[in-house]
């Protein structure tokens, strides 16, 4: 079998954080008195908490720093009386109880299981490693490796290295890196030497240099590209 190790990214990629991250907005702006508050202040949410992803990709800021700084820069901006700290507490409790899956998550991780799985998601380990023990999939991973934990962030080599080491690889040859983000997963996988599956649902066109092994439009088809070692290259 062509791939024996399987790591897998996260957010849009086993789990919808689209949808956890709306529905812990939506609760966290209720307890601070704005029910209302996901729907009217999600634009500026989103303009302020991007581009400090991207901070953070390339280094240029701390994932505690982004914690905070996304939720002071809204405030800021809709002159809002609101302790960020405080809401970003508020918010990241909320976040780790979102368990949605992407559809198709549970057959191929079940699909799987004679492969040794894990887990390289950029973000909060608490909230990350809830969002897991609280799903279906709370058993299927050898290792989850969180950014907060191993101190260096995806697209970097580095956390590549650490769950290399994690997972007692020296042979990355049979190793393959599944996620949505070309800039993060992809690039990451990369950057380690590895195989690369872009998971890519919404058919994004691909503008950047990065070019993935694999490319898959149904989380499905992934078990082509494990089980059939023919599966076309990209």
């Amino acid at each position: 079998m062509k791939y024996e190790t399987i790591i897998f990214d996260i957010d849009d990629t086993l789990f919808d954080f689209g949808k956890a991250e709306k529905n812990a907005l939506q609760k966290a702006f209720s307890d601070f008195g704005m029910p209302k508050g996901e729907e009217q202040y999600r634009e500026s949410y989103e303009k302020a908490n991007k581009p400090l992803w991207r901070d953070l990709e390339q280094g240029m800021i701390t994932l505690e720093e982004l914690k905070v700084e996304r939720f002071s820069r809204l405030f800021v901006h809709e002159e809002l009386e609101v302790n960020a700290a405080e809401f970003s507490r508020v918010f990241l409790k909320y976040l780790g109880q979102g368990t949605y899956l992407v559809p198709g998550a549970v057959e191929v991780v079940s699909s799987l299981q004679d492969q040794q799985l894990a887990v390289i998601t950029n973000g909060f380990g608490d909230v990350q490693k809830s969002r897991i023990a609280g799903s279906p999939l709370a058993h299927s991973f050898e290792q989850i490796i969180v950014s907060e934990d191993a101190g260096v962030q995806k697209p970097e080599k580095g956390i590549f290295e650490y769950a290399f080491s994690k997972l007692g690889i020296s042979n990355t040859d049979k190793v393959l890196m599944v996620g949505d983000s070309l800039t993060s997963d992809i690039q990451g996988g990369v950057n380690a030497g590895i195989d690369t599956c872009w998971f890519n649902p919404n058919q994004k066109e691909n503008t950047n240099v990065v070019k993935p092994t694999y490319e898959i439009r149904n989380l499905l088809d992934l078990l082509k590209i494990v089980k059939h070692s023919e599966y076309a290259l990209l």
